[in-house]
């Protein structure tokens, strides 16, 4: 079974609901799974997990919360070479650039040459009963890569 991180930064609530989501598709693997606020994180823990999963709401103009930009430089300070991860985020589809914040995180894994095993989650507001239950398959999907390359 894998070990598997998810570290977040949510601001109305939506982002760690669609975190806990995930992470409940996650256990259902048998994988075990550690849900934190991107605060309480720094990017060396990334090191002890098979696999990560970075979450996001989008700020301003596709912009990434205040709360990642530490993490994120801190990336540059870690081999992330090979890593498995992945990326979710909740977003407002009014904006000219929806879930912009998804991308920004996915272009620093890719700069940090981490493998992203599958292709971002994007999620307007809060899930929707449907996409609850993608959430969970999201989680089990990325649990399911985490051990097939452990």
């Amino acid at each position: 079974m894998a070990k598997i991180i998810i570290i977040y930064a949510s601001l109305t609530g939506n982002t760690e609901e669609i975190a806990e989501l995930i992470a409940d598709g996650i256990r259902q693997t048998g994988s075990s799974v550690d849900v934190k606020c991107v605060d309480d994180c720094n990017a060396v823990q990334l090191l002890s997990y098979d696999g990560y999963l970075l979450g996001a709401y989008t700020w301003g103009d596709g912009e990434l919360p205040d709360e990642f930009l530490d993490f994120t430089e801190e990336m540059d300070e870690v081999d992330l070479n090979g890593s498995r991860a992945a990326v979710f985020g909740s977003g407002d589809t009014t904006y000219s650039i929806y879930c912009g914040a998804v991308d920004v995180l996915e272009n620093k894994l890719k700069e940090c040459h981490a493998v992203v095993v599958q292709e971002s989650l994007k999620i307007e507001y809060g899930p929707s009963k449907e996409e609850q239950d993608a959430c969970r398959v999201f989680g089990k999907n990325f649990a399911d890569a985490c051990m097939t390359v452990s």
